[in-house]
């Protein structure tokens, strides 16, 4: 995997950062503190420039106003979770919507489709957050990095490999609540990444699916699967 001078951690789940070659760094679906799966040296993060946040579970967005208030981020989501942020005092919500792309800093940013709910919990209710998404992040040296949020398989990915071509695919494996690992090699097969890192597994016992299924079915493929530990960077 040629990453092109970029520094990749995840920190369990599906939260990512990622640091560019001229050291911004990007923050996906920030949980950290009620993460089981982040290690608890990784939970307070010293830098965030750009944050994404892929829909409005707890498990994706649990500490974005916290880590939004604290370093003031370009924010990045769906309109409706913007503006329910903006409620909350979060301030640089650059809101958007599925098929879109916006430029930040030195990478062009497009949000994509995922086939999966959105809603936030606050005071007790259950608060429309739009629809969820997925990101396909184009850096400057030209390297693309498909995070897929959390999704079932779905043709249409078929289009994100024509129209944007993704070098790196964040896919969920963990079945249940999103794809399992056969349902993410069906999304490799209409993808065509290089590699795939796979995601939103292990953390809770209902995610079943591992690392080690998804391999065995896609290793006639000739993709490359890059397994990760929590707090790890590549």
């Amino acid at each position: 995997m040629d990453l092109q001078g970029l520094r990749l951690t995840w920190y369990g789940h599906s939260t990512f950062r990622i640091e560019t070659a001229s050291g911004k760094h990007v923050v996906i679906d920030p949980w950290f503190k009620e993460n089981p799966a982040c290690p608890a040296n990784h939970k307070n993060l010293k830098a965030v420039d750009v944050m994404l946040i892929s829909h409005g579970h707890f498990d994706h967005m649990g500490d974005a106003v916290e880590v939004a208030k604290k370093h003031k981020p370009t924010v990045i989501a769906v309109y409706e979770i913007c503006a329910w942020l903006q409620k909350k005092g979060v301030e640089n919500c650059s809101g958007m919507n599925r098929g879109g792309s916006q430029t930040v800093s030195d990478m062009r940013i497009t949000m994509v489709p995922a086939f999966h709910s959105s809603g936030i919990e606050d005071e007790g209710q259950m608060i429309y957050a739009g629809e969820a998404c997925g990101y396909v992040i184009e850096f400057e040296s030209g390297v693309k990095i498909y995070h897929a949020g959390d999704t079932a398989v779905f043709g249409d990915m078929q289009l994100i490999h024509e129209l944007y071509h993704p070098d790196i695919a964040l896919l969920p494996i963990g079945d249940h609540f999103t794809m399992g690992p056969r349902e993410a090699t069906i999304a490799c097969r209409l993808l065509r990444p290089k590699t795939v890192i796979p995601m939103h597994y292990g953390t809770f016992p209902l995610l079943k699916g591992t690392p080690a299924e998804f391999k065995k079915l896609v290793a006639e493929m000739g993709i490359e699967v890059v397994e990760m530990k929590p707090g790890k960077t590549i």
